[in-house]
């Protein structure tokens, strides 16, 4: 990333923070940087790492279900990732090639994320900017 980079950390509800903390998921290791050339994700031990042109759509989401939600998750009907630390809402990101991020090696691609950042709206607006801010 580069020095213009925008940070957008997670929102934590703090029922779910102890639980998440175990799997290394804290606010100092979860959050989203966007600037002119790259989206990163960062969720505990996860990344996930695009060029920001890949990213084609963005969409509300949310609220959740807990047990839907949060921590990190698969889609079955789609093969998007979810990295959630909250229940509140999210920005599902579509991507126009599908990315690694759950599994090493990069065998198992995504063609979205879902994330529960502090403020979606922002993100959502960062990345339909042209330079990320």
């Amino acid at each position: 990333m580069t020095g213009g980079a925008r940070r957008f950390g997670f929102r934590f509800d703090p029922v779910f923070r102890p639980a998440l903390a175990l799997l290394g998921v804290r606010p100092a290791t979860a959050w989203v940087d966007v600037d002119a050339a790259e989206l990163v994700i960062r969720f505990g031990p996860w990344r996930l790492r695009t060029a920001r042109r890949n990213v084609v759509g963005v969409a509300p989401t949310g609220p959740y279900r807990w047990w839907r939600g949060i921590g990190t998750r698969l889609s079955l009907a789609d093969a998007g990732v979810t990295f959630a630390s909250s229940t509140a809402a999210g920005l599902c990101l579509r991507f126009a090639e599908p990315v690694p991020a759950l599994l090493p090696g990069g065998w198992l691609r995504h063609p979205g994320a879902t994330v529960t950042v502090a403020d979606p709206d922002a993100l959502a607006r960062a990345l339909a900017a042209p330079d990320g801010d």
